[in-house]
């Protein structure tokens, strides 16, 4: 397992370093979050190369970690901004990613779980008001 070589390559993420998933996933991994279910490297790198259309000085900071001999789960922040808002204010979406190891000591299991609702929907401009008044109706 090579997590601190790992944690590095997302803490210093860019678009060059979409090139360098082989370095630390397997050929087959799978990768899932709150938008996409995919399987192998190149799936992958797709979806972290549309990250970089869609947003603007995306950056992932890792800033816990917990491990065991198969696995780790990470807690991370990641900032944005959103290109089509003209504020251009930053953004941050917390989440935690949970990884699993092969034997070469490579990820071949990669899901993140963040609340796409809380931490995305509720910041848009329009679609974010009516978030709002769902959250606050459910949670009062």
């Amino acid at each position: 397992m090579k997590l601190d070589a790992l944690i590095q390559f997302y803490n210093e993420f860019s678009p060059a370093s979409v090139a360098r998933f082989p370095e630390f996933y397997s050929n087959d991994a799978c990768f899932k979050d709150p938008f996409n279910e995919v399987r192998g490297i190149e799936a992958i790198q797709h979806i972290f190369t549309h990250m970089f259309t869609q947003v603007a000085e995306p950056r992932f900071v890792v800033t816990e970690q917990v491990v065991d001999a198969n696995g780790a789960m990470l807690v991370w922040q990641f900032f944005f901004r959103m290109k089509l808002w003209r504020e251009g204010k930053i953004q941050v979406i917390r989440g935690i990613s949970h990884l699993k190891f092969d034997a070469a000591g490579k990820v071949f299991y990669h899901r993140d779980y963040w609340d796409a609702a809380e931490e995305l929907y509720e910041k848009l401009p329009l679609i974010g008001s009516i978030f709002r008044v769902l959250h606050k109706a459910i949670t009062s």
